[in-house]
C-alpha cells in the first residue's frame, strides 16, 4: 500500500516492528477470530484512508500539489465555471477503494481499472488527459499509506480484540 517508501526508512522500520507485534498477538487466535479482526482492521483502515484523501493530504500531513488551473474556463454561454471539486472524491468511495482478504493478510487499496489512476498519482507519473489527448506528468500525490494515527488504530484494535 505504501509502496513508496524506501526500505531503509524509519517509517519502513516501524512498520516492520508493527508487524512483528502484530503477529504475535494473530498468531494466538482461531482463524475465525483472526479473520474478524482482519476485517475490523482493513475497514479502520479504509475508513482513515478516505478521510485523509477527502482532506487532501499526504500520510505525512502535507497538502496536495495543488491541480493546474485550466484554459478552459469559460462554459456554456460565457459563463466562467467557479466550482473547485476536491480531487479523488469519485477515487476515495467504497467502490474502488477496496478491502481485500484472506485467512492471513489484508489489503486496502485501488484494484481493477482505477488502479492506474491511482498509481499515476501515487508516484507522479505520466499519463494521458484523454484518450489522444496530450502526455501530461502529474505531480505526486500520495493518496495511500501509513500515518501514525493508521499504525495506532491498528495496535488499538488488536488490543481491543484481544482484550474481549
Amino acid at each position: 500500500m505504501a509502496g513508496t517508501q524506501n526500505r531503509n526508512s524509519p517509517m519502513s522500520d516501524d512498520l516492520k516492528t508493527l508487524e512483528q507485534w502484530a503477529s504475535v498477538l494473530l498468531a494466538q487466535l482461531d482463524p475465525a477470530q483472526r479473520r474478524k479482526v482482519n476485517l475490523q482492521v482493513a475497514q479502520d483502515l479504509r475508513r482513515s484512508q478516505q478521510q485523509r484523501i477527502k482532506t487532501q493530504m499526504t500520510p505525512e500531513g502535507i497538502a496536495y500539489t495543488a491541480r493546474k488551473p485550466r484554459k478552459d474556463l469559460r462554459g456554456k454561454k460565457g459563463r466562467i465555471k467557479r466550482q473547485k471539486a476536491a480531487m479523488f472524491n469519485k477515487l476515495r468511495t467504497n467502490t474502488h477503494l477496496k478491502v481485500k482478504e484472506d485467512g492471513n493478510e489484508i489489503a486496502v487499496g485501488f484494484f481493477g481499472r482505477v488502479a492506474r489512476i491511482a498509481r499515476v498519482h501515487q508516484f507522479g507519473l505520466g499519463d494521458r488527459v484523454a484518450k489522444d489527448g496530450p502526455e501530461v506528468r502529474y505531480a505526486e500525490r500520495r493518496l495511500l499509506g501509513f500515518s501514525t494515527a493508521d499504525r495506532e488504530t491498528i495496535q488499538d484494535a488488536l488490543l481491543k480484540h484481544i482484550k474481549s
